[in-house]
């Protein structure tokens, strides 16, 4: 019993590697329509890497509270957890968005050819987290909240951008296959985590309104986002995440 909340930390992980199987294992279509211009299209079954980057915060989310009801939270629990997240919210994401900039580039004429080097800007984001979470560890003040942004929310904000990407339209795509924004996307949530901006923690001491009234709100703005917008709900949820946070700060 003891183990159980460690398993769940391990499937954690697994979900993680899962996801960066799917990410890297399917190329790039690219195609060309009758004037010549040429369409970049990114592989569908990366979707799948989505749903286990979801099914790795939905795990994550509940090992601790599964260690909490075995009485079994560990040191050792602590370090897989981090371990697992750095898989499932760092180098997973960190390998979409480098999917994301292959996509860009290729868009340019000889694009196929473009240079390693301006998709590396990618890895700046598992070395982001890897820096999160073991500032993470060894901070004992976070009870109430967090300094900067949480790995696994950065990491499920970017496990969103493939599935908004086949259900958004023609100007929505043509900012995801933007370079500029890619890079812009990369370093602003690299920075959000490795900051020492004060947020909320998203854990219920209690249910009375008073001591969660921006919890509350944040969950009736996700009901809401995900009824309206779908898959556009997540990054609209992350910014009120951050928004709310300020606003509540001396809550965090």
């Amino acid at each position: 019993m003891k183990q159980l909340p460690n398993l769940f930390t391990l499937l954690n992980l697994f979900f993680g590697c899962l996801a960066t199987i799917f990410i890297l294992q399917n190329g790039i279509s690219i195609m060309y329509n009758p004037d010549g211009t040429q369409l970049i299209d990114m592989p569908e079954k990366i979707w799948m890497a989505s749903l286990f980057i979801g099914l790795a915060g939905l795990v994550d989310f509940l090992d601790g509270f599964v260690a909490r009801l075995a009485k079994a939270e560990s040191a050792m629990g602590k370090q897989l957890d981090s371990l697992s997240d750095l898989v499932s919210f760092g180098v997973a994401p960190g390998m979409i968005l480098y999917q994301f900039l292959r996509m860009s580039f290729m868009k340019q004429e000889d694009g196929v050819d473009a240079s390693l080097y301006w998709m590396l800007p990618s890895l700046v984001v598992p070395c982001a987290a890897a820096y999160r979470l073991a500032r993470f560890n060894l901070d004992e003040s976070h009870q109430l909240g967090f300094r900067g942004v949480p790995a696994p929310a950065a990491g499920l904000l970017i496990a969103s951008l493939p599935l908004i990407y086949w259900n958004a339209g023609d100007f929505v795509v043509g900012l995801l296959l933007n370079k500029w924004v890619l890079y812009t996307i990369i370093f602003l949530l690299s920075y959000l985590m490795v900051s020492n901006l004060p947020l909320l923690s998203l854990k219920f001491k209690d249910f009375s309104i008073k001591n969660n009234l921006p919890k509350f709100i944040l969950l009736a703005v996700a009901i809401g986002a995900a009824i309206f917008l779908g898959w556009f709900a997540v990054p609209v949820v992350f910014i009120f995440y951050i928004v709310l946070s300020l606003a509540f700060k001396n809550k965090t």
